[in-house]
């Protein structure tokens, strides 16, 4: 799954590699969980991209209570066109999520070490995600997903699960506003190579999302407790 991840670099890099025509306006987060507010990139019918600021914790249109974006901050690729929180989003709403990394944690000598997966020769990752607009008594609201897929070889002994990490040249496609077919969408939701990303552990001070900074994602060998 990913349930945490970063994104600190500046806008004007983001707003190159996802071909925006305006940087982004977004704060450097070194902690970004689930419920809060967080950079996507979309596009309109006119194919032209732009940024915004999305509720993580995707609420279907049709829900009756937005709490159910709690339970709905990821969606497994292999089901996307299965489930209803996500094949209608799947089809007509997809977006690009912006982040410098994530995290993830493995259980070690009793306990869950946290990870900092980041891009190897890159410095932002796009992940494949879906949006969603939710009209409720007070107001709209437009959530997100992050879509995952099985691990690659260098995560599986940390996890199970990953992101699905798009190919820079990919986007346009999962971006397309036509609608391409579902197949040729899912084909872009496979694992990353693992040439593409590295791994090390980092301090137990990011399981608490209180914590910020960019001392969350540097090296940790002596795994200290907080």
């Amino acid at each position: 799954m990913c349930g945490r991840y970063s994104l600190h670099s500046n806008p004007s890099v983001v707003a190159l590699q996802f071909g925006l025509a305006h940087p982004p306006e977004f704060h450097a987060r070194y902690n970004i969980a689930p419920g809060t507010p967080v950079l996507v990139v979309r596009a309109d019918s006119n194919h032209a991209r732009s940024g915004a600021l999305l509720h993580w914790g995707l609420v279907p249109s049709w829900a009756k209570d937005p709490a159910i974006g709690s339970r709905l901050i990821n969606a497994r690729a292999e089901t996307l066109t299965e489930k209803p929180s996500f094949r209608v989003a799947f089809r007509r709403r997809r977006c690009i999520v912006p982040a410098n990394g994530y995290y993830e944690w493995m259980p070690t000598n009793g306990r869950k070490q946290p990870y900092y997966i980041h891009p190897q020769g890159e410095e932002l990752f796009g992940f494949a995600g879906i949006y969603e607009h939710w009209n409720g008594p007070e107001g709209p609201l437009e959530s997100c997903a992050i879509i995952t897929t099985e691990a690659n070889e260098l995560m599986r002994p940390i996890h199970q699960r990953m992101p699905a990490i798009l190919p820079i040249e990919s986007y346009a496609h999962w971006l397309d506003p036509d609608s391409p077919d579902p197949t040729s969408l899912t084909k872009l939701l496979r694992p990353a190579a693992p040439g593409r990303i590295a791994a090390h552990p980092v301090n137990l001070r990011v399981n608490n999302v209180r914590n910020e900074g960019p001392a969350l994602i540097e090296r940790n060998t002596q795994q200290q407790l907080i």
